[in-house]
């Protein structure tokens, strides 16, 4: 898992609230486990006119002109401004997997669905909660500048906008950790890796004839 320090990034809008998990990444993307490959499924639904497909080749499909991410302005953001309860619906993982493949590294919303909000730690996204209110200032000035990028700084826990306004957010200090240093669920377990090893060596030591019934089956 990629690890987070610091983002300076282009930002780009998805103005509505309650965008659920099949917004993000639809139904008929989910036969696929690989984890990667959902960048051009990325709200699929809004983004193009047609239905997409998996294993489409999505480059001659037609184009909403309506949608953010297919504007000129917002091409290569890294930073996606949202509003309420973002992530909301079904807990499917797909949909973290799509956001950080399609090149999001963090998103800023006044909340998440629970779910969604714990996915996206564990694929190296970071989702931001800020007030509404100082969301509808980012939203107004995102609107008024073309290339409007913000700085968030993950271990000093800030939001850094281009008039040099610090906006702080909380993190629990585990999560935090596990993003800084790149680590999922297994690589957490693995930090532990020398104290596992000691203990099933003492229990090796103590107890030999559990270890030597391993492998045998029922007796």
């Amino acid at each position: 898992m990629k690890s987070f320090t610091v983002l300076e990034g282009l930002v780009a809008p998805m103005d509505r609230a309650n965008v659920d998990t099949d917004m993000i990444i639809p139904k008929q993307f989910l036969k696929s486990i690989k984890r990667s490959g959902f960048g051009p499924n990325l709200f699929d639904e809004m983004r193009y006119l047609d239905e997409g497909q998996p294993g489409q080749d999505c480059s001659g499909r037609p184009l909403n002109p309506a949608f953010p991410l297919n504007q000129s302005r917002y091409q290569g953001a890294t930073v996606l401004l949202a509003r309420e309860n973002f992530g909301c619906g079904s807990s499917r993982e797909h949909a973290p997997w799509a956001l950080e493949d399609y090149g999001f590294r963090c998103i800023i919303a006044p909340s998440f669905a629970d779910i969604f909000y714990n996915n996206c730690f564990k694929n190296g996204i970071l989702p931001v909660v800020l007030p509404a209110a100082t969301v509808d200032k980012l939203f107004t000035a995102l609107y008024a500048e073309e290339g409007y990028r913000l700085a968030i700084d993950l271990e000093a826990q800030t939001v850094r906008t281009p008039i040099g306004e610090v906006l702080r957010f909380e993190v629990d200090v585990a999560r935090k950790h596990c993003l800084l240093k790149g680590l999922d669920d297994i690589g957490v377990t693995l930090e532990s890796a020398a104290a596992i090893r000691q203990f099933e060596d003492r229990w090796r030591e103590q107890s030999p004839w559990l270890f030597n019934m391993i492998g045998r089956g029922p007796v």
